[in-house]
């Protein structure tokens, strides 16, 4: 209690400093400054009481829980279904893939007023994180009222336990409040448990992120980025990009275009606020580039600059091979298992941690290449010689992708496993008589 207490009274001073940070941010992406009412806990009118709340962070995480949401709404379907996310990339989102059958809005910051008016606005019978998703102040609040605590898909690495284990007075009894925790792997079960999480309560569910599809509207989506990208050449796809990601990819797009001039590289930028600093950054170097938003067919260009929301996923499927970002940047890389569902090439930094077991499985199947560095190679010119030879092998190409693709397939079911779960804390079929 002493370390809640510390906790609510640290992030109330912090409230100014946070934000400031958000207005900061909000210069890049007005969106952050639009729904500041939110983020006190003003969830918007007008909205449905007594349902069910699922938060996703973001984008990632969105398009992970879709075929879970869309369980929700079947088993659910007496009940609202609320999907809060952090970031408004994550909000568009929502509204692309759900539209007016889920409520949306934003989770408030976790400090006690906010968190308070976002409950009695609310008023869910159960809240539902995911992966490493702990938000200690709306927890306990949530427990203390007797709302169904549910995480899933939980994943912790070794990297982030140690990190919480600095705060286990805090930690320990947050995770005890869960009705269950669903995690992703026994490696991730056995670190949860270890942090403080109740045995009683933990299992295995497997990963949501291996239950994804293509669908109507995303083969829609497909045939509409096809029509404008040149057939004849090779592509590239930079995907989910960070800073040093794009200037490691240019270097080596730089010596690929001197043995084979015709290959196009598509970036898709993580965070769209850098749209603008990218294509900066492609133009200084020398490159032609042209952008999405333009909607035109691509030509001569050397780059094609997905400077639009929601769209990485069906252009995964137009392209030759995937090199995922954030595994060149020290963020701990990306999901591999999109340009796997379309049985694409993926090719990997260094650093997957946030993915490592999702890596080792597509390493151990080859269906993946992860570039480790070597004494004296630089790592543009090992991802240099990667892409180059794979440009050249269609077979490997083919092989690559179909591996990573049998070994989604192999892992499915997680949904299901999640959705029982969920069942028995709060079963369906029990009405609001209130």
């Amino acid at each position: 209690m002493i370390a809640l207490f510390l906790y609510r009274i640290t992030l109330l001073l912090l409230f100014p400093v946070v934000m400031l940070l958000l207005v900061i941010r909000s210069k890049n992406n007005p969106a952050y400054r639009q729904n500041l009412k939110q983020r006190l806990g003003f969830f918007p009118k007008p909205f449905c009481t007594g349902g069910i709340v699922v938060h996703a962070a973001s984008v990632g995480e969105v398009l992970a829980l879709r075929s879970f949401i869309e369980q929700l709404l079947i088993e659910y379907s007496h009940l609202p279904i609320t999907v809060t996310t952090f970031t408004p990339t994550g909000a568009e989102q929502v509204k692309k893939l759900f539209g007016h059958r889920v409520q949306q809005g934003y989770l408030p910051l976790d400090i006690l007023p906010f968190t308070t008016l976002f409950l009695n606005r609310v008023k869910p019978k159960m809240v539902i994180f995911m992966e490493t998703e702990l938000w200690p102040n709306l927890i306990s609040q949530c427990r203390n009222r007797g709302i169904k605590l549910l995480l899933i898909n939980g994943r912790l690495s070794d990297k982030s336990m140690q990190s919480y284990k600095k705060l286990n007075s805090l930690i320990k009894p947050t995770l005890q409040a869960f009705d269950s925790i669903l995690t992703q792997s026994k490696e991730n079960f056995d670190n949860f448990i270890e942090l403080g999480a109740n045995e009683a309560t933990c299992s295995i569910s497997g990963n949501l992120k291996f239950d994804m599809k293509v669908d109507a509207a995303l083969a829609e989506k497909q045939v509409q980025l096809q029509s404008l990208l040149p057939q004849n050449r090779p592509i590239l796809l930079l995907a989910s990009s960070h800073q040093g990601d794009e200037q490691m990819m240019i270097t080596a797009l730089k010596s690929i275009l001197t043995k084979q001039p015709d290959v196009l590289l598509v970036i898709v930028p993580r965070h769209p606020e850098r749209f603008e600093q990218v294509e900066d950054l492609c133009l200084k170097q020398g490159l032609t580039l042209t952008k999405r938003s333009h909607n035109t067919l691509v030509s001569t260009e050397n780059i094609w600059l997905l400077d639009t929301l929601g769209e990485l996923m069906p252009a995964l499927a137009c392209v030759s091979v995937v090199i995922m970002g954030g595994s060149f940047s020290s963020i701990g890389g990306h999901n591999p298992l999109e340009p796997a569902l379309f049985s694409k090439p993926i090719v990997v930094g260094n650093d997957m941690s946030n993915f490592r077991e999702v890596t080792q499985q597509l390493l151990a199947e080859n269906g993946i290449i992860q570039i480790n560095h070597l004494n004296n190679v630089s790592e543009h010119t090992l991802l240099t010689e990667t892409l180059l030879n794979l440009l050249k092998d269609t077979k490997q190409q083919s092989a690559l992708g179909e591996n990573a693709l049998k070994v989604v397939e192999s892992n499915q079911g997680a949904t299901q496993n999640t959705i029982n779960t969920a069942l028995a804390i709060l079963p369906s079929l029990v009405q609001d008589t209130h």
